[in-house]
């Protein structure tokens, strides 16, 4: 078998080694046939991939496409082969872009719907000489309202954007990424219902109480330090530092169980 630099082979010659192929499955004829035709696959898929980074992915598509092309090609369906390969070519770039490239997953329906709309849009604009209404494009397509808002809703999540993508923020010229303008969760909502949770807990407490837990986790002074401030024992504030402790563990408590029952 001659390598395709060494081969020029015209039309009708292309049907006979695709026949003799079909016949014997001959490897040799097979990548010849690959190899005389992946610059149309290349050519193919740059048209879809321009601006992306998926060409490669492209490519590969559009050769499993040139291969069923390859074996299902019928001179009887009078076109030559590069004329019956493109579409088929085509067909197996645009199925894998409605099915693979899409950043969120939406329904079939959706991406089917997408390209018709654009269609259609395109021809009523044409048409009527205006953009057309919604109720036009779904009486067009005969679909509904709603299916006609809903696709082009989900088309925008078509290509997501990455949160590196940088964006002007001002004026003059600086720029930031999404990532920065991601906001964060405020804690001091939190804290703030802590605060609150907290102060209605401390109720339960007697001053002496509250005087303790104050000295040993605010001022952190120790029991020792604690009882000389009060002129009490040590043991005396460990103990009623315990007590205090139950209390709002208790109190704590009650406010939680309170809080599912209204919920």
């Amino acid at each position: 078998m001659k390598s395709q630099s060494q081969l020029t082979i015209q039309s009708n010659e292309v049907t006979e080694l695709i026949e003799q192929f079909q016949s014997t499955n001959d490897e040799d004829i097979q990548l010849f046939l690959v190899e005389k035709y992946t610059s149309l696959v290349e050519s193919l898929a740059y048209k879809y991939s321009r601006g992306r980074n998926i060409h490669e992915d492209l490519v590969q598509v559009g050769m499993l496409g040139l291969l069923g092309a390859i074996k299902r090609y019928d001179p009887q369906f009078g076109k030559d082969f590069k004329a019956f390969a493109i579409p088929t070519i085509i067909g197996e770039i645009k199925r894998f872009l409605r099915d693979k490239t899409w950043s969120i997953h939406v329904p079939r329906r959706i991406k089917e719907l997408g390209p018709k709309i654009k269609a259609t849009v395109e021809w009523l604009t044409t048409e009527l000489q205006r953009s057309p209404k919604v109720a036009e494009i779904a009486a067009y397509l005969e679909v509904t309202e709603e299916e006609i808002l809903e696709t082009m809703e989900m088309g925008k999540s078509y290509q997501a954007l990455s949160v590196d993508h940088t964006i002007e923020a001002d004026s003059d010229g600086s720029k930031v990424t999404l990532l920065d303008l991601v906001g964060n969760q405020d804690t001091g909502y939190e804290h703030v219902d802590q605060k609150i949770d907290l102060e209605s807990s401390l109720k339960v407490l007697t001053n002496q109480e509250r005087l303790i837990l104050s000295h040993l986790f605010l001022e952190s002074l120790s029991q020792k330090e604690t009882g000389e401030k009060l002129g009490i024992s040590q043991m005396h504030v460990s103990r009623l530092q315990r007590r205090a402790i139950q209390k709002l563990r208790n109190a704590a408590r009650a406010n939680l169980e309170g809080s599912e029952c209204n919920s």
